[in-house]
């Protein structure tokens, strides 16, 4: 499962030209959990972009270490950590890809899964709101997660949930029946994303450089030759 984020020239004005804030994007090219990162979301009807804590805490978790920083979407109706926040506190987190690590005899190669053609990705996410005092508070986020696709699966059981662009505004709606979103809690399509593998040195949270999108080895991706 996703457990590192690649936000690196993304638009957020080009991606969503209804936003009301001006807040800069949180960018790092190995963002690790634990950390704030960006979220697109709905506030009073307007559609805003702040930063959020990357690991859900709701006010009585009491070890941050073990705030989940991915929920899964089969769990969102069951788990009362998720539910509430799932059925009115929906946000997306824009990146320009995720990592993740295919299991080897000896150590997990590093994938930086992209959409095909590097364009911008909106994933899935629900937020809560932990006040310290009645003024002051904290909001964090955990990425939703489904199956893998086909595709991708080679490489990893799980992956974020991709919302596509037209469906953004029924996503954030918290009036949306959330019976309706069922048909987004899906694996991606298969011709939609790709991989390909990375430096090992995207192990290392603290390592920070561009070269940590840079190819290693051919795109993972699907082809028509591929239909059954």
């Amino acid at each position: 499962m996703t457990g590192r984020l690649h936000v690196q020239r993304l638009s957020l004005a080009r991606l969503a030209p209804d936003l009301a804030s001006s807040e800069p994007l949180i960018e790092s090219p190995n963002l690790a959990p634990r950390q704030p990162v960006s979220a697109l979301r709905l506030e009073r009807g307007r559609l805003t972009h702040s930063a959020l804590f990357w690991g859900l805490t709701p006010p009585w978790l009491k070890v941050l270490d073990h705030a989940p920083h991915c929920a899964r979407a089969e769990t969102l109706s069951k788990r009362a950590m998720f539910n509430e926040a799932f059925s009115s506190r929906r946000c997306v987190i824009p990146v320009t890809g995720f990592y993740v690590w295919k299991p080897q005899a000896r150590s997990k190669q590093p994938f930086l899964v992209t959409e095909v053609e590097r364009a911008p990705l909106l994933l899935g996410a629900l937020w809560c709101r932990y006040h310290t005092t009645l003024t002051t508070f904290t909001d964090s986020t955990a990425l939703i997660s489904v199956p893998a696709n086909a595709c991708l699966s080679s490489l990893t059981d799980r992956l974020p949930v991709v919302i596509p662009p037209g469906a953004l505004s029924r996503w954030l709606d918290p009036r949306t029946e959330i019976e309706t979103l069922a048909p987004l809690l899906m694996p991606a399509p298969l011709e939609l994303l790709g991989a390909f593998p990375v430096s090992k040195h995207v192990n290392n949270p603290a390592f920070q450089s561009p070269s940590c999108a840079h190819p290693v080895g051919p795109m993972l991706r699907w082809s028509v030759s591929q239909e059954p």
